[in-house]
């Protein structure tokens, strides 16, 4: 690959960081088993990648660059929680990893967050950047830093993993809304709908913290006050209370779509009290409902 210089890679990394966010958050989401907390995972490592960037000199192939920061942001990640099993394998099998067939590929790719999360950090990043996100497996021993054997003992193991995992199925469960934080969302999302954002500011504390994903961050009541304006003179969306990954949250449905049956993005609210203490508003950011886990 042809050496690309700092100038060059300078002006392209506010653009790259773009187009690859979507694809990086895929990664970061599937190796912390959440959406949400991949989005945190995300946010940390361009961050890293910012700060990193000036010292970084001459980088040749800048996406492996970004992906290997957000590789080792996703570890970090794991490691606090205290979910990392080795990183490595302490037995390097010499073994070819088998390219597979578009159907089996689809079927990897479909798997839930919490089937990647039951695979050792090592076959669950192999089998993500190789079968999910289509790096070569010379990219994915960059982005790992393992050897080749390694990584196809990795994603060897991790495919045949999935495949016991996908005939278990799942017996999980499915979460449900307390009538506390049902009463809560629907008094919210009720006013909201209405467009009653009087009643809406009514509802939030002084000192509200609002986090519009992938585009600003706001403090205050006067502050948030611009927010509730801006979906005033929106007219594509339609709330619906609902949850994502188990949690509270606001489903965000465009009415202009007829019998839309998967929402465009969703909203977390944080109480405190009978007040919102805190808004997550995913509206640009829209990618990451594509691989959350939720119910209206």
């Amino acid at each position: 690959m042809t050496p690309v210089s700092d100038a060059s890679v300078a002006a392209g990394l506010d653009s790259l960081l773009v187009v690859l966010r979507p694809r990086l958050h895929r990664y970061c989401s599937r190796m912390v088993g959440s959406v949400i907390d991949g989005e945190d995972v995300l946010q940390d490592a361009l961050i890293k990648a910012v700060e990193a960037f000036p010292l970084a000199g001459e980088i040749q192939n800048p996406e492996g660059w970004l992906f290997r920061i957000a590789h080792n942001a996703a570890l970090d990640f794991l490691r606090r929680r205290q979910r990392q099993a080795a990183l490595r394998s302490a037995e390097e099998v010499d073994m070819m990893a088998d390219e597979l067939d578009d159907i089996a590929r689809r079927e990897i790719a479909a798997a839930s967050l919490r089937t990647f999360m039951r695979l050792p950090v090592a076959q669950r990043s192999s089998v993500i950047l190789r079968d999910v996100l289509g790096y070569s497996l010379a990219e994915v021993c960059e982005i790992m830093d393992l050897s080749l054997v390694a990584a196809k003992a990795s994603l060897h193991r991790g495919r045949v993993r999935l495949r016991q995992l996908a005939q278990e199925g799942d017996d999980a469960p499915r979460p449900k809304l307390t009538d506390a934080d049902r009463a809560r969302l629907s008094a919210y999302v009720t006013h909201f709908n209405a467009r009653d954002f009087d009643a809406i500011r009514a509802m939030i504390a002084d000192d509200i913290k609002l986090d519009l994903v992938s585009r600003t961050r706001l403090n205050g009541k006067a502050e948030v006050s611009r927010y509730f304006g801006n979906y005033a003179k929106a007219s594509d969306w339609h709330l619906v209370p609902g949850l994502v990954e188990g949690r509270p949250a606001i489903l965000v449905f465009d009415p202009t779509v007829p019998a839309a049956t998967r929402p465009n993005y969703f909203v977390l609210l944080d109480w405190r009290a009978d007040r919102v203490a805190s808004i997550r508003d995913f509206r640009h950011a829209s990618y990451i409902i594509e691989d959350a886990e939720y119910l209206v």
